[in-house]
């Protein structure tokens, strides 16, 4: 119960899209180490290539420090953390992962953690994910490991499962932006 409280005050913002900001950078947080443990589920001891991600989870924890500080830079960094994020889990995993489909969700981020204010800022993050998707596409095929089709088809499931929840998450989150403000 400490705990929850004290995540609930850490993540708090009188700014509706900087307290969004804050809960989808711990709830990214929160769920990054549990990948490794879906990836060996999934093709079983070549999950090692996942260890990092273990440890890629701790600049999302950051964001809310960030946010109280700096609050546009904290909303900055939250998606360029995510896009870095995903090249850096497509390199590791190939694209046949489908990693790279949740730069649709990282776009959506990007387009609702701005008000209109801040729309040159809205702009550029929303086009970030996009860039970086045109820039290194193709460009994962010699991932460290390579895994069975059923493997990858696994992934691919998982990855546009994800993909598609967080798009509903972050539509949730817009809404309740709208009846904030």
């Amino acid at each position: 119960a400490v705990m929850l409280r004290w995540l609930r005050a850490y993540i708090a913002d009188d700014d509706p899209y900087v307290g969004a900001a804050n809960f989808i950078a711990v709830m990214l947080a929160w769920n990054q180490p549990y990948y490794p443990l879906y990836l060996w589920w999934i093709v079983g001891r070549d999950a090692w290539v996942a260890a990092p991600f273990a440890v890629a989870f701790f600049p999302f924890f950051a964001i809310p420090a960030i946010t109280r500080r700096a609050p546009l830079l904290g909303k900055m960094t939250l998606v360029v953390v995510a896009t870095v994020n995903i090249v850096f889990c497509s390199a590791m995993l190939g694209e046949a992962a489908g990693i790279q489909l949740l730069y649709l969700p990282c776009g959506m981020l990007a387009a609702i953690l701005y008000p209109w204010r801040e729309r040159m800022v809205m702009l550029v993050m929303t086009g970030l994910p996009l860039v970086v998707w045109l820039l290194t596409r193709e460009r994962f095929d010699h991932p460290p490991v390579r895994f069975t089709p059923e493997a990858y088809a696994s992934l691919f499931t998982l990855n546009a499962v994800s993909a598609g929840l967080l798009i509903i998450l972050f539509g949730w989150l817009l809404a309740g932006i709208g009846r904030a403000s």
